[in-house]
This record gives C-alpha cells, sequence and structure tokens, in this order.
C-alpha cells in the first residue's frame, strides 16, 4: 500500500487553526496569530486538498453516532433533526467512513491506537446488529443495532448499503492483517463480517441479484440489480464470497442486461457514455455512479468485455463538467470552477430544504461540492478548481465544522443546505486518499478474493496483473 510522504506533515503544522485542538501545541497567543495568517494566506493545491480532507473527516470522527461509532445517516449542526434521526447510522455510509478513518489513520489526523480503538467498537456493533441473511438494513438503530426501516417494505436487508460496506469492510482487513496481535484480531473480527454476507440468496433462485428482502414482506421490493448505476460493486463482492458466491450468469444476464444490452453508443461532447446509464442515457447519471463503487475498486486500467471502466467514469465526469460549463439553462456561477451534479439535499421551490439526484437531465441550479470534489481521481484539475473556488469565494456560507455543507446554489443568493450526509462526505475523504496515496484501492484491489471475484466476471487489470 501507499503510505502518505511525511513531508506533507509541515504543510499540516503551518495551518494549526483548521486542526483538532488536541493535535495543537504553543501559547494561544502563537495559534491565533497562525490562525489569523493561514486565513489570509492563500493556500497551495496540496494545502487546499489536505484541509478539505481533514475537515470532511470530522464527519465520520467528531460527530460519528456515538454509541456505535458508525456514520450518523446525516448531521446538522444546528441540532435540528425534524425526523428526531440523529441516533439512525447508515450501512453504505459506514462503510464509506471505515474507509474515511483508515484514511485518517494514514494522513495522520488521528493516531493508529486511536483508530483501532474506535473500529474495534464498530466491529462489535455490527456483529450484534440486525441482519438478514448476512445482509444489514440500509438503516439502523445506533443505539440498539436494530433495524430503523428506510420505507415501509424496505425494512430487511439492503444488499447494495452491504456491499459499500463491505468495501470498507474489506479495506480495514487489509490494513490491519499484518500488524500487532490486537491488529490482527481487529482484522479477523472484520473478516468475518464480510464472510458471513449471503449474496447467493439474494438471487431469489434467478439469475439476477435483488437489492432488498424482508422477512415481512419477502420480495415484494422485487427491484432487480439490472443495468449500469452505482452497484457494479454489488456483483463484483457476490462474485468475490469465499462461501456464498453468485454465478457469472448473474452478472452477465442481469446487470449487463443479457450480456451486452447495457452497451450505449451514445456521444456527449464528443465523448462516448459507452454504457447506457439507467434513465440518464443521453448524458449520463448523477455523479455518484462514478464514485460509490469506485472507492475501493479501482477503474485504472479496469475492463471488462463491456468496458473500460476508467473511460466510462472519466467520461461521465467530463461530461457532467462540460455540461455545467455550457449551463444551457442560464445558472449563476456555474462553469470551469463552479460544477458538479450528483444526487444530495436540494433547493425546494418553496426555498426549503429537500433531496433530488441532480443531473444534467435533472439541474436544479444546484451544485453538490461531492460531485467535483469525489472526482478528483479522474479530473484533478477542474476539481481541485471547484474545491478552490468553494473554499475561497463561497466560504462563508458553503464551509461548516466538518467541511462543505452538502449543496449549494450561487442562483439563489448563496443559498446552502447547511448540512451534511454521510454517502456524500465518505467519497471525498476516500477518493481525496486515492489521488494522494492510493491507499483504499492498493488494498481492496490486492485482496485474493477480490481478484478471484473480478477474474470470474472476466475483468482485467492492467495495473494490478491480473
Amino acid at each position: 500500500m501507499k503510505i502518505k510522504n511525511t513531508s506533507l506533515k509541515s504543510l499540516v503544522i503551518a495551518i494549526p487553526a483548521l486542526l483538532f485542538v488536541a493535535c495543537g501545541e504553543g501559547s494561544k497567543e502563537k495559534k491565533e496569530q497562525t490562525a489569523e495568517q493561514a486565513t489570509t494566506e492563500k493556500l497551495t493545491d496540496e494545502q487546499l486538498v489536505d484541509v478539505v480532507q481533514k475537515e470532511t473527516f470530522k464527519y465520520f470522527w467528531d460527530f460519528a453516532e456515538p454509541n456505535s461509532g458508525l456514520a450518523r445517516e446525516r448531521y446538522h449542526p444546528d441540532g435540528n433533526y425534524p425526523q428526531n434521526d440523529a441516533h439512525v447510522v447508515t450501512t453504505g455510509g459506514s462503510g464509506f467512513g471505515l474507509m474515511a478513518i483508515l484514511s485518517g489513520i494514514n494522513q495522520e489526523y488521528i493516531t493508529r491506537e486511536q483508530g483501532v480503538e474506535r473500529l474495534t467498537r464498530i466491529a462489535d456493533f455490527l456483529d450484534k446488529a440486525d441482519r438478514f441473511h448476512g445482509a444489514w438494513p440500509h438503516w439502523m438503530d445506533g443505539n440498539t443495532g436494530k433495524v430503523q426501516a428506510f420505507g415501509k417494505k424496505d425494512n430487511g436487508g439492503d444488499l447494495v448499503e452491504t456491499a459499500f460496506l463491505c468495501e470498507g469492510i474489506i479495506c480495514v482487513r487489509e490494513f490491519f492483517k499484518d500488524g500487532t496481535d490486537e491488529e490482527k484480531e481487529l482484522s479477523q473480527k472484520f473478516d468475518k463480517l464480510w464472510k458471513g454476507v449471503e449474496w447467493n440468496w439474494f438471487t431469489n433462485n434467478q439469475n439476477k441479484l435483488f437489492w432488498h428482502w424482508s422477512p415481512e414482506y419477502n420480495w415484494e421490493m422485487n427491484f432487480a440489480l439490472e443495468g449500469y448505476n452505482e452497484c457494479l460493486i454489488t456483483y463484483v463482492l457476490g462474485a468475490s464470497s469465499p462461501n456464498h458466491a453468485i454465478k457469472p450468469e448473474v452478472y452477465h444476464e442481469c446487470w449487463a442486461r443479457n450480456g451486452g444490452g447495457i452497451k450505449s453508443d451514445n456521444i456527449k461532447y464528443d465523448l462516448p457514455l459507452i454504457l447506457k446509464h439507467n434513465g440518464a442515457e443521453e448524458f449520463g447519471g448523477p455523479l455518484f455512479w462514478a464514485h460509490y463503487s469506485y472507492v475501493g475498486l479501482d477503474p485504472n486500467k479496469l475492463t471488462d468485455k463491456y468496458a473500460n471502466y476508467w473511460d466510462v467514469n472519466y467520461n461521465q465526469t467530463k461530461i457532467d463538467y462540460l455540461y455545467c460549463v455550457e449551463n444551457p439553462k442560464g445558472y449563476k456561477g456555474y462553469g470551469e470552477n463552479y460544477w458538479g451534479l450528483t444526487a444530495s439535499y436540494t433547493r425546494s421551490e418553496d426555498g426549503s430544504v429537500g433531496y433530488t439526484a441532480h443531473m444534467p437531465s435533472n439541474d436544479r441550479g444546484v451544485i453538490s461540492p461531492t460531485a467535483a470534489i469525489s472526482s478528483i481521481v479522474y479530473t484533478p484539475k477542474e476539481s481541485i478548481a471547484a474545491m478552490r473556488n468553494f473554499y475561497e469565494n463561497y466560504k462563508s456560507t458553503i464551509w461548516g465544522p466538518a467541511g462543505f455543507y452538502d449543496a449549494h446554489s450561487a442562483e439563489y443568493d448563496n443559498w446552502a443546505a447547511k448540512r451534511y450526509l454521510a454517502i456524500d462526505q465518505g467519497p471525498m475523504v476516500a477518493m481525496i486518499e486515492n489521488y494522494r496515496t492510493g491507499l483504499l484501492w492498493d488494498l481492496f484491489m490486492n485482496a485474493p478474493e477480490v481478484q478471484e471475484g473480478l477474474n470470474k466476471l472476466g475483468f482485467h487489470s492492467g495495473k494490478y496483473g491480473f
């Protein structure tokens, strides 16, 4: 694995105003002087990226659900939770949170020992939490581990959220497997967790993977994972399972739409989409489709008979960027340093906070910082330009205690949703880490079962040699 360049310590020390209080040393007067200096001096790109990663990491460290240690579904800094759900933790967002904690250790935001303590608490909680044929629910009560229904019939196992969690679980296992006795024990706890998922159960005896199963409603949700969206990792992990693997036919017949129906001939801004994005075949879907599966699954030189996955993700990201630069609806602010459409909080017509999947075909004049920032591995120049613009020119409205707020609109008088969502904060920390060190990609892609599963489905990686 790649470990951070220790020279970054000097950059961190130069910006103590943005560090955790526990990390600082020296007199209060000196801290205040340096804080003032840090706010007036222009940060280098490397310093800026570090500040954004470090502050966003706080979502999963300072503001995690206190009992379980897992990621809250949402964090409202004002303490106002209209649904009384401050205790609700999210399975997929917690998978990204595991990766964030590994990133925090690697960047020395926390010590290795602090990470082990938190991760041990998380492993013990997950081991006792509700599971349904090995799959965790979308939401859980952080105090009890009991399922918290995501919807009326969505009160059982959620295979996609479980896949995002297992993406992080495998990274934790790999990170600590050769460590101290305590770390090896932790690694084994996480190994047991992911191996307990019964991926093949979720085929319902068909050549399909289904998103949900409930002991009360069985298969009534009836949502097959068919065609391109954020769910590729579910098939990869399903094929990788040592004890509960799916057959390759499940991938080719369902996900790939009978061995090739997933392919697209559509071109936008001279960039081929390559795969048909479900419900968004002209421009591609919301940008989280290029993030969630790929925080662990490295798309660099990753191919199967349907696509080169670097091209899929780069092209989708660049199309989103070029759409915002073109700005066909004439929204204020849009351009080369203000872009990024993905699912997030949004501004409702009455000015209140809502939620929607922003994308070029559903553009409401609202930018989600996670969209551009989590795309840093694909478009570093464009992503850092957006990051700098957000930080330097909109900081008073868009920057809070865990980094950038979830959504912003220059069109509507610098409106911001001053809230956070785990599934948006997590990919920023993880993808910045992959951009800086490649850590999470190296951990996940070098897991033996993952390579075996990818091979089984017909994938090849020119980067990792299989």
